[in-house]
C-alpha cells in the first residue's frame, strides 16, 4: 500500500487528524496538572468540542456528497487548524473563548470524518480497501500507544499552549496533504435542500439491513460497555487492587490488542466476514465482565486485550463493507450516520452510566452492560445480510423464447 503516493498522502492526512483529535484532551489534562486550567473548565471545553462534532457530522455528510470530498477535508482541516491557537490564547484567561474555539475545532473534526471515509473509497481500489483501512486504524492505535509518553516528553521542553498550537499544525497537515479524489457530484445534488439530501442518506442506509443492525450493535456496545468500563476501571484499579497499575495496564493491553487486530485483519479474509466482525465486536463484553468479579489482575488485562483485538476485527471490515456496498454518491451521508450514532452517543452513555452506578452500584450496571455487549452483536447477526455485510442480489429471471 505504501508504494502508492496517493495512499501515503491519504494515510498521512488521516493520521494527522487522528493525532490532533486525540492529543488535545491529553494536553489540556496537562494544563489541569499545572493548575492553569481547572477540571471543571476542562470538562466545559471538551463538552463544547463534542457539541461541535455532533452538529458538524450530519451537515458534513451532506456537503461531502454535494461537493468534492477533498474540498470538504481541506476546509474542515483549515477550520480546526485556525481555531486551535485561540484555545491556547484563552488558556488561563477566558474559558468562554476556549469553549467557543473548541466547538469550532469540533466542527472541523466532525466535518472531516465522513469526508475521509468517502475519500478513501475514491482513492483506494476495492480489493485493497481492507488493507488500507487496517493501515489507517493501525496508525491511530500506534499513536494512542506512543503519544502519551511523547507528549509528556515534549512538555519538558515546550509550554502547554505551544503544544496546543502544535495540534493546530497537525490539522493544517490533515487539510493540505491528502490527494484529490475522483468523485464528481451530479448537478442535481446541489439543488436539493439539506433535509432532502439527508433523508436520501437515511433511505440509502435502510437499503442495507446489515448496516442498520451493525450500527445498532456498535452503538449499544459503545453506549454501555465502553462507557461503563471507562468509569469503573479507574475505581476498580484503586479500590480493589489498591494500585493505578491495573488501570494503566488495562488501557495499554486494549491498545496492544487493537494493534494486533489491525495487523490480523489486514490479511485475514474470513469466509463469513460479517459474522466474524460481529463476534469481534461482542468480545468487548469481556471487559465489563472482568471488572464484575474479584479476579486476578491478569484476567482484567487479558480481557481488555481481547476487547481491543475484537474491536478492530469489527471496525476494519465494517468500514470496508460500507465503502463497498453503499452507493458512492451517498457514502458520506451514510458514514455520517455511523459516526453520529456510534461515537456521538458515547458521551451520552457516560452521562447515564455514572448516575446508574451511584444509584444501583457498579456490579449490577457492569452485569447489564456485559449482557448488552454480548447480546447486541448476536441479535445483529440474526439479520440475514449481516452474514457477509452484503445484501444478496436477486437472481435475474431467464429470458424465455417465445
Amino acid at each position: 500500500m505504501f508504494r502508492s503516493l496517493s495512499f501515503v498522502r491519504l494515510w498521512t492526512g488521516n493520521t494527522a487528524s487522528g493525532l490532533a483529535t486525540w492529543a488535545l484532551p491529553f494536553i489540556l489534562g496537562l494544563a489541569v496538572l499545572e493548575r492553569s486550567l481547572s477540571a471543571v473548565d476542562l470538562g466545559i471545553v471538551l463538552a463544547a468540542r463534542t457539541a461541535g462534532f455532533l452538529v458538524a457530522v450530519p451537515v458534513a455528510g451532506v456537503l461531502a456528497d454535494r461537493h468534492s470530498r477533498r474540498q470538504v477535508v481541506l476546509w474542515a482541516g483549515l477550520i480546526a487548524g485556525l481555531a486551535t491557537p485561540l484555545i491556547a490564547v484563552g488558556m488561563g484567561r477566558s474559558v468562554l473563548l476556549m469553549a467557543a474555539s473548541a466547538a469550532v475545532v469540533g466542527v472541523g473534526q466532525g466535518a472531516c470524518r465522513p469526508a475521509f471515509q468517502a475519500l478513501t473509497a475514491e482513492v483506494i481500489a476495492e480489493d485493497q480497501r481492507q488493507q488500507a483501512n487496517a493501515a489507517m486504524t493501525l496508525a491511530v492505535r500506534v499513536t494512542t500507544l506512543v503519544a502519551p509518553g511523547l507528549t509528556a516528553l515534549l512538555a519538558a521542553f515546550a509550554s502547554t499552549p505551544v503544544l496546543v498550537i502544535g495540534t493546530g499544525v497537525l490539522w493544517l497537515g490533515a487539510a493540505l496533504i491528502p490527494p484529490r479524489g475522483t468523485f464528481t457530484p451530479t448537478p442535481s445534488a446541489t439543488k436539493t435542500r439539506f433535509f432532502g439530501e439527508f433523508a436520501d442518506g437515511l433511505r440509502e442506509a435502510r437499503r442495507h439491513p446489515w448496516f442498520l443492525a451493525g450500527l445498532g450493535a456498535l452503538t449499544a456496545v459503545i453506549a454501555t460497555g465502553y462507557s461503563a468500563t471507562g468509569v469503573v476501571l479507574p475505581l476498580v484499579s484503586r479500590d480493589r487492587y489498591d494500585t493505578e497499575a491495573v488501570l494503566a495496564a488495562g488501557l495499554t493491553a486494549y491498545t496492544l490488542g487493537a494493534l494486533a487486530g489491525a495487523v490480523v485483519i489486514a490479511r485475514w479474509r474470513p469466509k463469513r466476514q460479517g459474522w466474524a466482525a460481529l463476534i469481534g465486536l461482542g468480545c468487548y463484553g469481556f471487559a465489563p465482565l472482568s471488572l464484575l468479579f474479584p479476579v486476578h489482575p491478569a484476567f482484567v488485562i487479558a480481557a481488555y486485550a481481547v476487547a481491543g483485538l475484537g474491536i478492530e476485527l469489527f471496525n476494519v471490515p465494517w468500514f470496508t463493507a460500507t465503502q463497498r456496498e453503499v452507493e458512492p454518491g451517498k457514502l458520506a451521508r451514510v458514514s455520517s450516520l455511523d459516526f453520529l450514532f456510534s461515537y456521538g452517543l458515547a458521551p451520552a452513555g457516560l452521562a447515564f452510566i455514572a448516575p446508574a452506578i451511584s444509584q444501583f452500584g457498579a456490579a449490577p450496571v457492569l452485569a447489564v452492560c456485559a449482557v448488552v455487549c454480548f447480546a447486541a452483536p448476536a441479535a445483529a447477526a440474526l439479520v440475514p445480510s449481516s452474514r457477509d455485510f452484503r445484501v444478496a442480489k436477486e437472481p435475474t429471471a431467464p429470458i424465455k423464447n417465445v
